[in-house]
């Protein structure tokens, strides 16, 4: 019997590093959005041992340091399962792209492999499992908005967005994350970490661009408001976090309202909290094009516009689905790999995930 499962895709509101750990990882602190764009995973198990990864996609590695290879092997331990593990993936997401891809396949994987079995693991055995192949499967056991703390793999899920457009641009570049943290370390005058796979010149994308949703509303004043803080985080990372608390602090109904405030848009208003991705100062200036990217997605309309994870992947926040198509229609005109999407609360994730 084969499994078929659909794998989404997240972007990054918002990043945070903080110092190196003794283990070798960051301190990171972030919000984390699942979309619609997405892969397609299929598990079947048969008889005999052994795994086996298919992609078409030569970039997809298929021995046993394929994240999807890793899952597999400690969850049919876990579940003392027998059976020759098949799992085919079948790429729509860039690699190495920011959106989570390889970690998202991981997950799904999982969920196909349970369903294949007809074996669960309890969910505190699951969480433990994907926290020990990378720092961002926990999130996809979750879906929708989620906080991120510790190396990421902390995922708390919080009050779920409602549906917002966005425009996704995926540039033909590979960026490394060990590289992008590696060069972050070297630009705060840090010891780079003892792990290589450790999770101003900055950023030369104007502060204008960053904020050119501020006539949706009043900028959020997080004075006097309980703050979120991370064990370790340095003054940066606060930062974020009392933005995140003002949010969270804030009373929200998603039915409409007369003027402006949280209510009309509460994914632009916690951008509004003065979220964004600290990825960008090390890599916009090894990668100009990026950096034109952001900046293209802006004209096209976007009300913020960032890079997602490490990157490549850049998106766009927009107002309407079809001011989002429009802007993907105009991007691609200018040569951008551009594709409108929306973004996932909880429930339609886990729905949409199974549909197959």
């Amino acid at each position: 019997m084969t499994v078929t499962v659909r794998s989404f895709a997240k972007i990054n509101l918002g990043l945070r590093i903080g110092a190196a750990r003794e283990d070798g990882f960051h301190e990171l602190l972030t919000v984390y959005q699942t979309t619609a764009l997405h892969d397609v995973i299929r598990v079947s198990v048969a008889r005999g041992s052994g795994i086996e990864i298919r992609c078409e996609d030569a970039r997809v590695p298929r021995d046993e340091s394929n994240t999807c290879y890793k899952i597999v092997e400690r969850a049919v331990r876990a579940l003392s399962a027998k059976g020759r593990v098949v799992v085919e993936i079948e790429k729509r997401l860039p690699v190495q792209g920011g959106m989570g891809g390889a970690s998202s396949n991981a997950v799904a994987t999982l969920i196909a492999l349970e369903r294949a079995l007809k074996k669960s693991l309890p969910p505190a055995e699951r969480l433990r499992i994907a926290s020990e192949v990378g720092s961002d499967l926990p999130l996809f056991l979750v879906g929708g908005t989620v906080l991120g703390v510790g190396r990421g793999e902390q995922v708390y899920p919080l009050p779920d967005f409602p549906t917002m457009p966005l425009v996704v641009v995926t540039p033909e570049i590979g960026v490394s994350t060990p590289r992008a943290f590696a060069e972050w370390d070297r630009r705060q005058g840090l010891k780079p970490p003892s792990r290589s796979d450790s999770n101003a010149e900055a950023n030369d994308c104007s502060a204008a661009e960053r904020r050119s949703d501020r006539d949706l509303g009043p900028a959020v004043s997080p004075q006097d408001k309980p703050e979120l803080t991370v064990s370790g985080g340095s003054d940066r990372m606060n930062e974020l976090g009392r933005g995140l608390s003002a949010w969270l602090s804030e009373p929200y109904s998603s039915a409409p309202v007369v003027g402006r405030g949280r209510a009309e848009n509460p994914l632009l208003w916690l951008v509004r909290a003065g979220i964004e991705n600290d990825f960008e100062q090390v890599v916009f200036p090894e990668y100009p094009e990026l950096c034109e990217g952001k900046r293209a997605l802006v004209r096209a309309g976007a009300k913020y516009a960032s890079l997602s994870g490490s990157g490549s992947t850049l998106y766009g926040l927009f107002t309407s689905k079809d001011a989002a198509a429009r802007a993907a229609v105009r991007l691609k005109k200018d040569g951008w790999a551009a594709q409108a999407t929306v973004t996932l609360n909880r429930a339609a994730y886990w729905k949409r995930m199974l549909a197959g």
